[in-house]
C-alpha cells in the first residue's frame, strides 16, 4: 500500500495489539465479584469491554442478573458507593496481573514497523488508567511497540463509545479530515467509538475479546468449530458498522491498500 492517503490509524491494546485472547481484564472483572460473593459469566464480564475500567464495572453490575443477585447478597441494589468500591479493588488486582498479560500478539511489531516506514502514524487508546498503562507500554516497549501517542480512561471526559480519544489523537498526529485515520478494535464499543468520529472502523476477530480465547485454546479448535465462532463475531462487527474485518492485527495491510484506494477514488 502507498500509506499516502491513509494517514494514521488509532489500535486498542488488549486483544488488539496485546494479550492475545484479551485475558487479563476478563480475568480481574470477574474475580472482584466473586470475592464479593456475585459470579458472573465470562460472557458478562467480556460485554461491556473495551470502555473505561470503571464504566466497565457499572455496566456488569447493571445488568438484571448480576444486579438481582447483588440484592441478595448484600440487601440492597447496587450503588455508585459499590460501583466505587469494586473499582478500587479492581485497580490493584488489575495491574499485579497485567505483566503477565503483555506479551505482543504475533505479526504485530512488524506490520507497525513496516506501517510506520510508510510514513502512518500510529496513535492508542485504551479502557486502562495511564497508572496501569505504564506496565504496559513498559512491556510492549521491550518488544518494540511503541505507539507515538498513548490515550488512556482519564486523557478524554468520557471513554469508548464517544469519540473524544480518537478526537485528541487526531489533534496530536495532526490528522484531519477523519476518514484519513483507521480505527482498529477487538470490542464492539471500539467500533463505535471509530464510527462516531467519522473515522474508518476494523473488527478485529480471532486475537481479541470477542473470540476470549489464548492462543493455544484458539488453535485447539476444530477447523468447523473455528469458523463457526469467526462467522459469528464477523457478523456481530459488520452489523455493529465496521467497514472491515480482520484475524488479525497481523493481516491489516491488505485492507489499508483496499481503504487507501477507495481514497483514492474519492
Amino acid at each position: 500500500m502507498s500509506g499516502n492517503r491513509i494517514r494514521a490509524l488509532m489500535l486498542d491494546w488488549a486483544g488488539t495489539t496485546i494479550d492475545f485472547g484479551s485475558r487479563a481484564p476478563a480475568e480481574v472483572f470477574a474475580e472482584v465479584f466473586r470475592r464479593r460473593g456475585v459470579d458472573v459469566t465470562t460472557a458478562e464480564a467480556r460485554g461491556p469491554m473495551g470502555m473505561a475500567k470503571r464504566d466497565h464495572i457499572s455496566a456488569v453490575i447493571r445488568l438484571p442478573r448480576v444486579s438481582e443477585m447483588w440484592s441478595k447478597v448484600f440487601g440492597h441494589a447496587p450503588t455508585e458507593q459499590d460501583i466505587d468500591s469494586l473499582y478500587a479493588e479492581f485497580l490493584p488486582l488489575q495491574k499485579s496481573v497485567l505483566a503477565q498479560h503483555s506479551e505482543m500478539i504475533p505479526g504485530v511489531v512488524d506490520v507497525v514497523n513496516r506501517l510506520k516506514r510508510n510514513g502512518i502514524r500510529i496513535t492508542s487508546s485504551t479502557g486502562y488508567t495511564r497508572e496501569l498503562m505504564q506496565v504496559v507500554t513498559a512491556a510492549a516497549a521491550k518488544q518494540g511497540y511503541t505507539p507515538e501517542v498513548v490515550l488512556c480512561a482519564e486523557d478524554a471526559r468520557a471513554g469508548r463509545p464517544t469519540p473524544w480519544m480518537i478526537f485528541r489523537a487526531a489533534e496530536v498526529v495532526d490528522v484531519y479530515p477523519l476518514r484519513e485515520m483507521v480505527v482498529i478494535d477487538d470490542t464492539l464499543v471500539g467500533i463505535q467509538a471509530g464510527i462516531n468520529a467519522g473515522a474508518w472502523t476494523i473488527g478485529v476477530i480471532e486475537t481479541g475479546n470477542s473470540m476470549g480465547l489464548s492462543q493455544a485454546e484458539l488453535e485447539a479448535l476444530q477447523p468447523s468449530e473455528r469458523a463457526m465462532r469467526r462467522a459469528a463475531i464477523e457478523k456481530t462487527f459488520l452489523a455493529a458498522g465496521a467497514d472491515f474485518v480482520v484475524d488479525s492485527v497481523a493481516h491489516i495491510e491488505p485492507i489499508l491498500a483496499e481503504i487507501d484506494r477507495r481514497l483514492a477514488q474519492r
